[in-house]
Protein backbone atom coordinates (compact mmCIF):
# COMPACT_ATOMS: atom_id res chain seq x y z
CA UNK A 1 0.00 0.00 0.00
CA UNK A 2 2.11 2.48 1.12
CA UNK A 3 4.87 1.33 -1.65
CA UNK A 4 2.07 1.94 -4.13
CA UNK A 5 0.91 5.23 -3.13
CA UNK A 6 4.78 6.79 -2.72
CA UNK A 7 5.34 5.96 -6.39
CA UNK A 8 2.33 7.48 -7.61
CA UNK A 9 2.94 10.68 -5.76
CA UNK A 10 6.71 10.45 -6.89
CA UNK A 11 5.94 10.09 -10.59
CA UNK A 12 3.54 13.21 -10.27
CA UNK A 13 6.60 15.41 -8.38
CA UNK A 14 8.50 15.14 -11.46
CA UNK A 15 8.94 18.16 -13.74
CA UNK A 16 7.88 17.94 -17.78
CA UNK A 17 9.63 18.78 -20.50
CA UNK A 18 8.54 20.80 -23.67
CA UNK A 19 9.41 20.18 -26.94
CA UNK A 20 10.73 23.18 -28.99
CA UNK A 21 10.74 23.63 -32.62
CA UNK A 22 14.21 25.58 -33.98
CA UNK A 23 15.50 25.62 -37.05
CA UNK A 24 17.82 28.44 -39.37
CA UNK A 25 17.80 30.09 -42.56
CA UNK A 26 21.46 30.47 -44.28
CA UNK A 27 22.18 31.25 -48.20
CA UNK A 28 21.78 34.12 -50.41
CA UNK A 29 19.16 35.86 -52.14
CA UNK A 30 19.25 33.65 -55.49
CA UNK A 31 18.90 30.38 -52.81
CA UNK A 32 16.23 31.35 -50.86
CA UNK A 33 14.54 32.25 -54.69
CA UNK A 34 14.98 28.81 -55.94
CA UNK A 35 14.25 27.04 -52.65
CA UNK A 36 11.07 28.96 -53.18
CA UNK A 37 10.38 28.09 -56.71
CA UNK A 38 11.11 24.12 -55.94
CA UNK A 39 8.45 24.42 -52.90
CA UNK A 40 6.17 26.39 -55.26
CA UNK A 41 6.18 23.28 -58.15
CA UNK A 42 6.02 20.43 -55.43
CA UNK A 43 2.92 22.25 -54.47
CA UNK A 44 1.20 21.49 -50.87
CA UNK A 45 3.02 19.40 -48.16
CA UNK A 46 -0.19 16.87 -48.16
CA UNK A 47 -0.92 17.15 -52.07
CA UNK A 48 -1.32 14.17 -54.02
CA UNK A 49 1.84 15.34 -55.93
CA UNK A 50 4.11 15.02 -53.09
CA UNK A 51 2.22 11.78 -51.84
CA UNK A 52 2.57 9.79 -55.05
CA UNK A 53 6.72 10.68 -55.04
CA UNK A 54 6.73 9.51 -51.06
CA UNK A 55 8.64 13.00 -50.48
CA UNK A 56 8.05 14.15 -46.97
CA UNK A 57 8.26 17.60 -47.41
CA UNK A 58 7.79 19.07 -43.69
CA UNK A 59 8.60 17.81 -40.83
CA UNK A 60 5.84 16.28 -38.71
CA UNK A 61 4.30 18.57 -36.48
CA UNK A 62 5.26 18.18 -32.74
CA UNK A 63 2.14 16.98 -31.05
CA UNK A 64 1.38 15.02 -34.16
CA UNK A 65 4.83 13.62 -33.93
CA UNK A 66 4.26 12.71 -29.45
CA UNK A 67 0.62 11.49 -30.20
CA UNK A 68 2.15 8.97 -32.98
CA UNK A 69 4.69 7.26 -30.36
CA UNK A 70 2.13 7.34 -28.15
CA UNK A 71 -0.40 5.24 -29.96
CA UNK A 72 2.53 3.04 -30.99
CA UNK A 73 3.96 2.70 -27.40
CA UNK A 74 0.37 1.73 -26.54
CA UNK A 75 -1.22 -0.21 -29.46
CA UNK A 76 -0.96 -3.51 -27.61
CA UNK A 77 -3.32 -2.08 -25.03
CA UNK A 78 -6.29 -1.33 -27.01
CA UNK A 79 -8.48 -4.38 -27.02
CA UNK A 80 -6.49 -6.00 -24.49
CA UNK A 81 -7.21 -5.87 -20.73
CA UNK A 82 -5.19 -8.18 -19.92
CA UNK A 83 -2.07 -7.01 -21.71
CA UNK A 84 -1.84 -3.77 -19.32
CA UNK A 85 -2.20 -5.94 -16.65
CA UNK A 86 0.37 -8.22 -17.40
CA UNK A 87 2.63 -5.34 -17.98
CA UNK A 88 1.88 -3.55 -14.19
CA UNK A 89 -1.50 -1.82 -14.79
CA UNK A 90 -3.77 -2.38 -11.83
CA UNK A 91 -7.19 -0.84 -11.39
CA UNK A 92 -7.59 2.27 -9.41
CA UNK A 93 -11.17 3.51 -10.21
CA UNK A 94 -14.22 1.48 -11.64
CA UNK A 95 -16.55 3.33 -13.98
CA UNK A 96 -15.96 7.37 -14.11
CA UNK A 97 -19.80 8.26 -15.88
CA UNK A 98 -18.13 9.86 -19.73
CA UNK A 99 -14.54 8.90 -18.67
CA UNK A 100 -13.90 5.21 -17.87
CA UNK A 101 -12.17 2.59 -15.81
CA UNK A 102 -9.05 4.19 -15.00
CA UNK A 103 -6.00 1.47 -14.36
CA UNK A 104 -2.18 2.53 -12.91
CA UNK A 105 0.75 1.36 -13.49
CA UNK A 106 2.96 2.43 -10.05
CA UNK A 107 5.83 1.42 -11.88
CA UNK A 108 6.02 4.06 -14.62
CA UNK A 109 7.43 7.86 -12.99
CA UNK A 110 7.72 11.01 -14.66
CA UNK A 111 6.35 12.30 -17.51
CA UNK A 112 7.16 10.01 -21.21
CA UNK A 113 4.95 10.24 -23.66
CA UNK A 114 5.34 6.52 -24.80
CA UNK A 115 4.80 5.42 -21.31
CA UNK A 116 1.51 6.66 -19.74
CA UNK A 117 1.49 6.08 -15.93
CA UNK A 118 -2.77 5.57 -16.09
CA UNK A 119 -4.86 3.81 -18.88
CA UNK A 120 -8.27 4.62 -19.31
CA UNK A 121 -10.59 1.97 -20.55
CA UNK A 122 -14.23 1.74 -21.74
CA UNK A 123 -16.44 -1.62 -20.81
CA UNK A 124 -18.78 -3.35 -22.87
CA UNK A 125 -19.90 -6.84 -21.06
CA UNK A 126 -15.95 -9.19 -20.81
CA UNK A 127 -14.68 -6.43 -23.74
CA UNK A 128 -12.33 -3.84 -23.04
CA UNK A 129 -11.32 -0.44 -25.35
CA UNK A 130 -8.67 1.64 -24.46
CA UNK A 131 -10.10 5.49 -24.70
CA UNK A 132 -7.75 7.78 -22.93
CA UNK A 133 -4.13 8.23 -21.37
CA UNK A 134 -3.33 10.10 -17.94
CA UNK A 135 -1.20 11.38 -16.43
CA UNK A 136 -1.06 13.08 -13.30
CA UNK A 137 1.04 16.11 -11.11
CA UNK A 138 0.80 17.54 -8.32
CA UNK A 139 0.71 21.09 -9.67
CA UNK A 140 0.03 22.64 -12.96
CA UNK A 141 2.85 22.20 -15.15
CA UNK A 142 4.79 24.99 -15.56
CA UNK A 143 5.00 24.37 -19.28
CA UNK A 144 2.57 21.90 -20.77
CA UNK A 145 3.95 18.66 -21.41
CA UNK A 146 2.20 18.23 -24.75
CA UNK A 147 1.28 21.40 -27.31
CA UNK A 148 -1.48 22.68 -26.11
CA UNK A 149 -2.28 20.56 -22.79
CA UNK A 150 -5.54 21.66 -21.16
CA UNK A 151 -6.04 20.30 -17.66
CA UNK A 152 -8.52 18.40 -15.34
CA UNK A 153 -8.24 17.35 -11.81
CA UNK A 154 -8.93 15.04 -9.26
CA UNK A 155 -9.91 15.64 -5.48
CA UNK A 156 -8.26 13.71 -2.66
CA UNK A 157 -9.20 10.24 -2.43
CA UNK A 158 -8.91 7.06 -0.63
CA UNK A 159 -8.46 4.33 -3.20
CA UNK A 160 -9.42 0.50 -2.45
CA UNK A 161 -8.17 -2.62 -3.76
CA UNK A 162 -11.21 -3.65 -6.30
CA UNK A 163 -11.36 0.01 -7.83
CA UNK A 164 -13.91 1.98 -5.61
CA UNK A 165 -12.84 5.56 -3.89
CA UNK A 166 -13.59 8.17 -1.36
CA UNK A 167 -12.69 11.42 -0.96
CA UNK A 168 -10.84 12.51 1.75
CA UNK A 169 -8.73 15.40 2.31
CA UNK A 170 -6.47 13.83 4.39
CA UNK A 171 -5.25 9.59 4.77
CA UNK A 172 -6.13 9.97 8.18
CA UNK A 173 -9.74 10.39 7.43
CA UNK A 174 -10.18 6.84 5.43
CA UNK A 175 -11.78 4.09 6.18
CA UNK A 176 -9.75 1.26 6.80
CA UNK A 177 -12.62 -0.98 4.56
CA UNK A 178 -14.31 0.63 1.41
CA UNK A 179 -17.53 2.17 2.14
CA UNK A 180 -19.13 0.72 -1.14
CA UNK A 181 -17.74 -2.80 -1.26
CA UNK A 182 -15.72 -3.79 1.78
CA UNK A 183 -12.20 -3.89 -0.28
CA UNK A 184 -8.72 -3.07 1.36
CA UNK A 185 -7.43 0.14 2.00
CA UNK A 186 -4.92 0.26 -0.84
CA UNK A 187 -3.82 4.23 -1.18
CA UNK A 188 -4.67 8.38 -0.41
CA UNK A 189 -3.15 11.10 -2.68
CA UNK A 190 -3.71 14.25 -2.30
CA UNK A 191 -5.60 16.78 -4.80
CA UNK A 192 -3.92 16.38 -8.37
CA UNK A 193 -3.86 18.07 -11.82
CA UNK A 194 -4.80 15.06 -14.15
CA UNK A 195 -3.66 14.80 -18.34
CA UNK A 196 -6.20 12.80 -20.31
CA UNK A 197 -5.46 12.40 -23.69
CA UNK A 198 -8.04 10.72 -25.61
CA UNK A 199 -5.74 9.09 -28.46
CA UNK A 200 -7.91 5.70 -28.72
CA UNK A 201 -11.29 7.40 -28.69
CA UNK A 202 -13.09 9.98 -30.40
CA UNK A 203 -13.97 13.51 -28.56
CA UNK A 204 -15.95 16.06 -29.64
CA UNK A 205 -15.23 18.11 -26.62
CA UNK A 206 -11.74 18.03 -27.62
CA UNK A 207 -8.17 15.90 -27.19
CA UNK A 208 -7.45 16.69 -23.88
CA UNK A 209 -10.49 16.95 -22.12
CA UNK A 210 -11.50 15.10 -18.88
CA UNK A 211 -14.79 13.80 -20.18
CA UNK A 212 -15.95 12.30 -23.03
CA UNK A 213 -19.90 12.59 -24.19
CA UNK A 214 -19.50 9.70 -26.54
CA UNK A 215 -18.62 6.88 -23.89
CA UNK A 216 -21.71 7.92 -22.22
CA UNK A 217 -22.71 4.32 -23.76
CA UNK A 218 -20.48 2.55 -21.56
CA UNK A 219 -21.46 4.12 -18.19
CA UNK A 220 -23.72 1.46 -16.77
CA UNK A 221 -22.62 -1.01 -19.16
Amino acid sequence: MRRIMIVVLSAALLTTSAWLVHGAATGSTRTAGATAAAAATMGAPTDERALERGVLTTSPAPLADQLAKARLATARYATSLHAAKADGYQIITRMIPDMGWHFLNPGIQGFDVTKPAILVYERHGRRWQLGALEWVFPQTPPTPPLPGATYGSFGAACHYTDGTFVFARVQELCPKRSPQSGARFNFWHPDLVTLHVWLWYPNPDGLYNGTNPLVQPFNHS
